[in-house]
């Protein structure tokens, strides 16, 4: 019997299935409202695809919360629906656990540790982790991927493709192809943890005497492509903490260093963790150095190593927003790759920019949005989309994504937070004396160290 469905030709079968079905439905109902003239109902579709994904509980729900976060990546209706969706999935039982520790550690697997719980201590989309001891007293934390989920996220994904088809079809305004790319690529990666264990070495040395942030050491010798052992770190769910209504100087540690974790490695090194999801950190009241309290940043499965111009076109776009400068602004966008844009589409973007810089661009405390209206940001998005729609549409490029869902995904975090920062005043002492050659020496340095290939190799001359 298949340890869990979407293991065997069969899983995936019915996996296709189910969702091609959601996904054929909606197809259905905009060709009749298309070529009928049948009133066509967003929301009943977003529904019925959340109600079809919703019962995979697979790796569709990462790129399901992905897109739901990233502005006009989807339909306001289609988002507001997948942003409820949960990534967690029932882990699987002990005769499981040791079928699949066995199979990456060899049959006598159980000596190597001192001891090795067999309840798994949190359960995910793409594997479960448990709790382990070694023989030198070291308590590590054993990620271990389910069976067969190479596969499955290629089912996935083939359906993801035609919903994006769909969507287009709908709604041309951002055209998406190279954004699916980006994702695919991300996801496929994912799966391969000793890729995993390099990115977290890639993370302690960038993040090496960064106050309030701890990352996990891999154990190098019981890591392979699908077993990933690190040692443990103790924290708590940052959303508990917020419950409790810690106080302000609590809240404002812990959203400093968030927002030095997120963005040291990002302005100093080009790299990003893409992956701002809650039970991705958690927080510690052990850090003298943060005033008493900060983060555990954890699961660097989704990290996106950026060409160093691309960084270097982020800091421009920020300087044309402040400097109301834009044809500075025009060449940033030419930068992140954004082509063929008229005037009017570019004036369209800085209005997302100027969303996106605002809390940088005001040095004072302040909390992250001065607006108090839980919606602003999407009416900001429903604004650009409306502008977008307007001057023609464009294309986004696959850098972009997951830079902007990092900034969307940790401002609802300091939002939840209350935090009042002086954004500006952090920010500026990560781009101070920035230089995109500096940038692009430190992210090859630090990418051999890690272990891990370089896609933007310096080049002579």
């Amino acid at each position: 019997m298949a340890d869990r469905e979407g293991s065997t030709i069969f899983g995936e079968a019915r996996r296709m299935l189910r969702t091609s079905g959601a996904v054929g439905g909606i197809a259905a109902r905009y060709a009749g409202q298309r070529f009928l003239g049948m009133k066509s109902d967003k929301a009943a579709h977003a529904e019925d695809l959340k109600a079809i994904l919703g019962g995979l509980k697979g790796p569709m729900m990462k790129v399901a919360q992905f897109l739901s976060t990233v502005p006009d990546a989807l339909p306001p209706e289609y988002a507001k629906e997948l942003a409820t969706l949960q990534a967690n999935a029932p882990p699987m039982g002990w005769p499981f656990v040791k079928r699949r520790m066995g199979s990456e550690l060899g049959p006598d697997w159980e000596r190597r540790f001192a001891s090795f719980e067999r309840e798994a201590a949190a359960a995910a989309s793409l594997g479960q982790v448990h709790r382990a001891v070694l023989h030198d007293g070291t308590r590590v934390a054993c990620k271990l991927q389910y069976p067969d989920m190479a596969s499955v996220v290629e089912a996935d994904l083939r359906q993801l493709k035609m919903a994006l088809a769909v969507f287009r079809r709908m709604d041309s305004t951002l055209e998406n192809e190279d954004a699916f790319v980006e994702l695919s690529d991300r996801l496929r990666e994912e799966l391969d943890y000793k890729r995993e264990a390099a990115q977290q070495r890639l993370y302690a040395k960038m993040l090496t005497g960064v106050p309030g942030v701890r990352v996990p050491t891999p154990v190098e010798e019981l890591t392979t492509n699908r077993l990933l052992t690190m040692t443990w770190l103790d924290g708590r769910a940052i959303q508990a903490r917020i419950d409790e209504d810690p106080p302000e100087e609590e809240r404002a540690a812990y959203a400093r260093a968030l927002f030095r974790a997120w963005y040291v490695p990002l302005y100093g090194y080009g790299v990003i963790h893409g992956d701002p999801h809650l039970g991705n950190y958690q927080v510690r009241s052990d850090m003298p150095e943060n005033g008493g309290w900060g983060i555990n940043l954890l699961d660097f499965g989704v990290v996106r190593i950026f060409p160093p111009s691309f960084i270097g076109g982020v800091i421009m776009l920020f300087e044309a927003i402040r400097d109301e400068d834009f044809d500075k602004a025009a060449e940033a966008y030419r930068v992140w790759g954004f082509k063929n844009l008229s005037r009017e589409t570019i004036e369209v973007l800085n209005i997302w920019a100027k969303f996106l810089y605002e809390p940088l661009l005001d040095d004072r405390v302040r909390p992250i949005q001065v607006n108090d209206d839980p919606m602003h940001g999407r009416k900001i998005a429903e604004q650009v989309h409306a502008g977008l729609k307007r001057t023609g549409g464009v294309r986004v490029p696959r850098e972009f994504p997951l830079m902007d869902r990092a900034a969307i995904g940790l401002g609802s975090v300091f939002l939840r937070l209350g935090a009042r920062l002086n954004w500006h005043q952090l920010f500026q002492e990560l781009i101070q004396g920035f230089d995109v050659q500096v940038l692009a020496q430190k992210q090859a340095v630090a990418l051999a160290e890690a272990g891990l290939p370089d896609p933007h190799p310096v080049t002579a001359g």
